[in-house]
């Protein structure tokens, strides 16, 4: 081998082949995870969980919204662990960044009240069943059939077919005229 090309491969060796890995590790995690969370949400969804008519359709919708909170939350936690490798590996000291973190997750915490609030009323609405995609519900001043449910907003069409968005954590009155007894 000649002095260039092992002067490329150690420089190669280093720091820049950690990388790739770290890399190359949090991509297969990314992918697998993904797979498996799919997996598991499409085998949830088919599953007849709670007998009765018309109540299978809702469970599949519930499952599929609980699994892109899953699946986002999963990538979220990957590449943010995979991004703070990488930066150690080029020599950045982490240690003030994560004790800066929970300086800036508190004022984060404080600014993103509604956002948090939002979320948990979201979470809280899946839970309990309170309504799903293509119930006909009365939100607020708005009546109309739910087009979406997300962990944050609603989407509801009313019957001059506009499309209304609306924060979970503002609905505190709602009326479902699509479930039975």
């Amino acid at each position: 081998m000649s002095e260039r090309t092992q002067a490329i491969w150690d420089w190669f060796n280093g720091a820049p082949l950690r990388v790739l890995v770290i890399f190359l590790v949090a991509a297969i995690g990314h992918l697998v995870g993904h797979r498996a969370i799919d997996r598991a949400i499409d085998r949830l969804a088919s599953a007849d969980l709670k007998p009765g008519p018309g109540t299978a359709n809702r469970q599949a919708e519930r499952a599929r919204t609980i699994g892109t909170v899953f699946s986002s939350t999963f990538n979220a936690a990957i590449w943010i662990i995979a991004f703070g490798m990488i930066l150690g590996e080029f020599g950045f000291n982490l240690g003030p960044v994560i004790a800066s973190a929970g300086v800036i997750g508190v004022a984060l915490g404080l600014g993103a009240q509604t956002l948090v609030r939002d979320i948990l009323s979201g979470i809280f609405m899946l839970i309990e069943d309170q309504y799903g995609v293509g119930d006909q519900i009365k939100v607020l001043e708005i009546e109309g059939v739910v087009e979406k449910v997300g962990l944050r907003i609603t989407t509801i069409r009313d019957k001059d077919e506009v499309l209304w968005y609306v924060r979970n954590g503002e609905i505190l009155i709602i009326g479902n005229r699509s479930q039975k007894r």
